[in-house]
């Protein structure tokens, strides 16, 4: 397939009341079919290539740390390639955060590309917006497998509830936030959401502050998986609370100071299907 006949993703994915639900209760949601087998099929070779192309990885496993042991990771994909730009920008995806956040529209915050290789290490506990100089609880994120990933290929877990707690702790993805949240995760009784098979185009949308682990890849295959970050349009910038909000402010939101509307040249607003 010609990058001129990818799958425009401009149809709408049906958001349920009960979607919305969960999503507000428990801090995540996950929906089947967000793309379909062939769309995902269209896509996967150009995110892949992406990932080849741009990992800076070159350590054999046994010399990495934990971070590092996780994943692959290679954050806006859209702005190297035109192709996979359209799945980053996808109206259909932009439509569902939009729904699932209560909002009219969503900016995108980046894209990146998490794929775990195999033998791959677990992903310790983390919230994301611990990097993120936004309001967390009004960002979203998806995470797309674009492959069959069973629970032991690097499956999600999630801390449901935990997003109402707001942030939990200032340690980076590391050894030491698996430490922090696991006890704190016991210790206030938050139900876990054990991961679940997913197939190739389902999607877990889960808010910023959520708490969140995958667990390592004991299978023989590649566990791809993309991921998009959009938060509500009209949001402020917030002064960093630490060096990785500082760092995010300066990577994702270049040129924006505290106060200012998030609304640089690599946050674009998104048209929402439907």
């Amino acid at each position: 397939m010609t990058r001129t006949h990818l799958p425009p993703l401009t149809s709408a994915y049906p958001v349920s009341a009960a979607d919305v639900a969960s999503y507000r209760r428990d801090g995540h949601v996950r929906l089947p079919g967000v793309a379909n087998a062939g769309e995902v099929f269209a896509f996967r070779d150009v995110i892949a290539a992406g990932v080849r192309r741009l990992s800076t990885e070159d350590k054999p496993m046994d010399e990495r740390d934990t971070y590092r042991r996780a994943f692959l990771q290679v954050g806006n994909l859209w702005r190297h390639d035109p192709a996979a730009a359209q799945f980053s920008l996808a109206s259909r995806f932009a439509g569902v955060a939009a729904a699932l956040l209560g909002v009219e529209r969503v900016r995108l915050y980046h894209d990146q590309a998490l794929f775990k290789e195999p033998q791959g290490g677990h992903t310790p506990w983390h919230q994301d917006a611990m990097y993120w100089p936004l309001d967390g609880l009004r960002c979203i994120t998806m995470w797309m497998p674009l492959v069959d990933v069973s629970p032991e290929a690097g499956g999600m877990c999630f801390a449901s509830g935990s997003h109402t707690a707001g942030p939990l702790s200032d340690v980076v993805i590391s050894d030491a936030s698996e430490e922090h949240f696991e006890r704190l995760v016991s210790d206030r009784r938050f139900p876990i959401a054990a991961p679940t098979a997913m197939a190739a185009g389902d999607a877990t949308f889960h808010s910023g502050w959520t708490v969140h682990k995958a667990l390592p890849n004991a299978s023989t295959r590649m566990r791809e998986v993309m991921t998009v970050i959009w938060f509500a349009d009209g949001l402020t910038v917030s002064p960093p609370a630490n060096p990785a909000q500082a760092n995010d402010l300066a990577t994702w939101l270049p040129g924006a100071r505290p106060g200012d509307l998030a609304a640089t040249e690599l946050n674009p607003l998104l048209p929402t299907a439907g």
